[in-house]
């Protein structure tokens, strides 16, 4: 790697993941840039050789990182980027370091209804990229732009629309690192859009293996298709479902599992390794597809070497 930019932030070679993983497994970072602000991230990436590979993440809480450790750089937004300002218009303008529960604390403090983020584990630039949603909303919905750096250090502002969202999917520029949001939601009382988080919080609990460690939903619910044949964005085929019928509920390799309580969760039960983890949910790809001929696509990212 070529030398790397003095920067005003935190700059550490191979430095643990394991500890920073929502799953509390993974090798290291050949390097973990934290910047100071947006500043100091837009010197670092204008004057990082562009052939370098760049890894964003927040608190990783939808991403497996592979024992073997994440050659470059993994670039991850600390406090300067942890606002949360309410403006006028039922909106806020949040940083991508913002934690999603917070987000939603905040915005029904002021009367904006923004729930559907309370139970979303992770920050609003994760949320953003994979245009996370839960109980029917989905970030496409409330989001009325977005602040990105470029890979060259450039800073620019989308419009959500710009973002060409889909399912669990969002159409960025290549390389770009997602600085801020500002999201749109409807006016509420405050009691009332607390409580409404209260009972979405409680489902939650009821349904799903809240105190175990795993990144939520592992596999993307499949697409349905259309009168013509063709794949459409209806997702009434639930992934648990046909993990379920494929006898995989429950199952284990290693230290990982698929929760006995929720089939679409993959859970390190303590001492699980990446490779137990990402090699269950192979073998769960297999056994569905076999048991039903649907291939399931991956939710939670996958970055870095096999040990």
């Amino acid at each position: 790697m070529s030398t790397l930019p003095a920067v005003r932030g935190t700059l550490t070679p191979n430095r643990p993941m394991s500890d920073l993983s929502w799953l509390r497994t993974g090798g290291p970072a050949e390097w973990l840039f934290q910047p100071a602000d947006l500043a100091d991230l837009q010197h670092f990436l204008a004057n990082t050789d562009t052939k370098t590979n760049i890894l964003p993440v927040g608190v990783c809480s939808n991403i497996i990182i592979r024992d073997g450790g994440v050659r470059g750089i993994v670039i991850r937004l600390g406090r300067a980027f942890a606002g949360i300002e309410v403006l006028t218009g039922n909106r806020v303008k949040v940083g991508a370091a913002a934690l999603d529960a917070h987000v939603a604390r905040n915005a029904a403090e002021a009367g904006i209804d923004l729930a559907f983020l309370r139970t979303i584990p992770g920050t609003v630039g994760g949320a953003v990229k994979m245009n996370a949603g839960c109980y029917g909303v989905y970030v496409a919905d409330v989001c009325e732009s977005i602040d990105i750096v470029t890979r060259f250090g450039t800073f620019q502002t989308l419009s959500g629309a710009e973002a060409q969202f889909t399912y669990r999917h969002s159409n960025l520029p290549e390389g770009a690192i997602i600085v801020a949001a500002t999201l749109k939601g409807t006016p509420g009382d405050p009691a009332k859009i607390a409580q409404k988080m209260e009972l979405a919080l409680e489902k939650r609990a009821a349904t799903q293996p809240v105190k175990d460690r795993s990144c939520g939903s592992t596999f993307r619910n499949p697409a349905g298709f259309s009168s013509t044949g063709k794949a459409d964005d209806v997702h009434d085929l639930k992934a648990w479902k046909l993990i379920e019928d494929a006898g995989m509920k429950g199952a284990t390799l290693g230290g990982a599992q698929m929760s006995p309580m929720h089939a679409n969760f993959l859970v390190n039960t303590g001492d699980a390794t990446s490779a137990d983890l990402e090699n269950l949910g192979e073998l769960v790809r297999k056994k569905v597809y076999e048991s039903s001929g649907i291939t399931l696509e991956w939710e939670i990212l996958r970055e870095g070497d096999p040990a």
